[in-house]
């Protein structure tokens, strides 16, 4: 019997106590290359061999033994020296830090802390001084067999390592005795808690999280991972997740350790991640004009604030801009910016898009429920594009998220605070729909704090020509680079066109024109037939080199008529789906048959 193996009960206690306390597996193996303890995987091997047993082959394990020196892989499933499952690309460990148990001169064993996960991995990188350290700690207390008062002392100081390096984890660490008395947190909890430790230890679990889901795990001895939890003590909401694992000794639960972070701050993260990370300048709003000067300096003077903005002007202004612009110029900046068009998500699941739902509120819905996108937004701004489509009986809860700063989900009576700037666009007339009682005038009030207003195109003509080589510029590059400029025709037409769909149109139009373009000039051939017809009910003279007309052939004319007729029922009725049925009604002709012709004629 090796020396491990006659203390093997206390051998596991610390294994379980050490990857409670890391939340890291951990496994310990004796001279022999038997596994003595374990947790997880390891567990289940106890009194197998690792390696094969054979401490001369080379690998992890054996060098530990032979070479008395500890050891850390980083990778480990590209390590052929790490372990005989290597070869076969059966490796499931992503990396190992193990350190050799010494006794009397001799090495006794190996003590390892295994990442299967990434988190486990960069806990491990960022933590691998200390960590060896501890190691050595945990071998000490294994093996020293001094007098009590030494052991206790060895024993302390390792608690006493152990307590540095909890503290040096970011997330919130809480544990809690069999009777549900917390025993030890870090600063972070505290921090997150808004209570000081000192009052904290020595505390009841229900007394600072009621209905804890930690003291279920002392009955049934299976911990959770990351759970979301909601409380609110003493007016302090806490909108957690959570993680717990019990700390099992002689397979009795002894207490309950968990981590935990603020939801807000991991949405954050994975916003930073995924999200769109590439600011967006009130410089890249381009023009010179006095009216869109105007308007921009308005705009970074209220950026700096926290006030709801309702933005207005007709469709393709640059609405949308805008409100980015406004939020990366916010102290807000390093928050999410969330869009949510009102009038592209279908009524029935705008709500729980807006407003999260909780788990098993409707068919089809995750059991964990779902986060909406005010929650989202937390600690930065979302952006409530069309909010005139916004239907009425969505407007009161908005209305109440306004007021309170606090979501609902939808199926949930569990109010969730949110901090959150509102910024609100609209091509609609709110005023006249408030009259109609189309709109909650509350709620438009509460939205309209400071109003800003996207002049159209046709109002800052002095700024065409500078979009036209801009968006020339844009797209030139990767589709016909020859392409140099446009005819004196084309901008006259250009500037003398009324613009319907103001900058984005202007944009649509120049990047159609750069793909028909076949010359390093672009003529009048080559812009869009709904612009080009404009020439047949205006005076603009677009005279060629031999000074003869333009002139449309029947055809052409027809198509004019139809054009125009198109985008005179597009703007009695708007864009949207609902709206393009109405129009086929009333025209006459199918759905499809209208797409087809606004995709013919260009219309955006």
């Amino acid at each position: 019997m090796s020396v491990l193996q006659g203390i093997q009960d206390t051998v596991q206690q610390v294994a379980e106590a050490i990857s409670a306390a890391l939340q890291i597996e951990c496994e310990i193996v004796d001279d022999t290359m038997t596994i003595i303890a374990g947790t997880g995987a390891y567990k289940e091997r106890i009194n197998t061999k690792e390696e094969n047993g054979q401490v001369d082959a080379g690998y992890l394990y054996g060098r530990v033994i032979s070479n008395n020196q500890a050891y850390f892989i980083e990778d480990a499933r590209s390590d052929p020296s790490y372990d005989p499952s290597v070869l076969v690309g059966q490796t499931e460990e992503l990396a190992e830090l193990c350190a050799p148990i010494n006794y009397e001169g001799k090495v006794i064993g190996v003590i390892g802390l295994i990442a299967f996960d990434e988190v486990q991995h960069q806990f491990l990188l960022k933590n691998k001084l200390p960590l060896f350290t501890f190691l050595q700690r945990m071998s000490d207390l294994m093996t020293e067999k001094l007098t009590a008062a030494d052991a206790f002392h060895n024993w302390k100081r390792s608690m006493r390592q152990l307590e540095v390096l909890i503290e040096s984890i970011h997330e919130g660490i809480i544990a809690i005795d069999e009777q549900g008395v917390i025993t030890t947190c870090n600063q972070a909890a505290q921090e997150l808690i808004q209570q000081d430790k000192s009052e904290l230890i020595g505390k009841k679990m229900k007394d600072v999280w009621p209905n804890s889901p930690m003291l279920n795990v002392l009955h049934s001895h299976q911990g959770y991972l990351e759970q979301e939890e909601i409380y609110t003590v003493g007016g302090h909401q806490m909108h957690l997740m959570i993680t717990a694992r019990p700390i099992l000794i002689d397979k009795k639960t002894a207490g309950v350790v968990a981590t935990f972070r603020r939801m807000a701050d991991m949405r954050r993260l994975a916003y930073s991640i995924t999200g769109e990370t590439k600011d967006l300048l009130f410089t890249e709003l381009k023009g010179n004009s006095r009216s869109l000067s105007l308007v921009l300096k308005q705009a970074q003077q209220v950026a700096r604030g926290t006030s709801n903005i309702l933005i207005t002007g007709e469709s393709g202004t640059g609405k949308g801009m805008m409100a980015a612009a406004i939020h990366s110029a916010s102290n807000r900046r390093d928050g999410p910016f969330i869009i949510v068009n009102c009038g592209a998500i279908p009524e029935t699941l705008l709500e729980s898009e807006l407003f999260g739902y909780a788990g098993g509120a409707f068919t089809g819905a995750k059991k964990e429920g779902k986060a909406g996108k005010f929650e989202l937004a937390d600690g930065g701004t979302i952006f409530l594009d069309e909010i005139g489509d916004l239907p009425l009986h969505l407007q009161v809860k908005l209305l109440h998220v306004l007021q309170s700063k606090q979501v609902e989900r939808v199926g949930s009576n569990q109010l969730i605070s949110v901090n959150v700037r509102v910024i609100s666009a609209t091509n609609k007339s709110l005023e006249e729909m408030v009259e109609m009682k189309e709109f909650r005038a509350d709620l438009y009030f509460r939205l309209n704090v400071i109003p800003l207003h996207m002049p159209p195109l046709r109002e800052r003509a002095e700024d065409i020509l500078l979009l036209m080589d801009y968006f020339l510029a844009k797209y030139k590059e990767n589709t016909n680079p020859q392409i140099s400029c446009f005819t004196h025709e084309v901008k006259q037409l250009f500037l003398h066109y009324e613009w319907p769909g103001n900058v984005r149109e202007l944009e649509n139009a120049i990047e159609y024109a750069v793909n028909m373009e076949t010359s390093s000039i672009i003529g009048l051939d080559a812009i869009p037939l709904r612009i080009k017809q404009y020439l047949h009910s205006s005076s603009v003279s677009t005279s060629n080199e031999k000074g003869s007309i333009l002139e449309l052939s029947l055809k052409d004319q027809l198509k004019q008529q139809e054009v125009q007729i198109i985008l005179r029922m597009l703007e009695r009725y708007g864009t949207t789906l609902e709206a393009k049925r109405t129009i086929a009604e009333k025209l006459e002709i199918g759905l499809a048959t209208l797409y087809r012709k606004l995709e013919s004629y260009s219309i955006s």
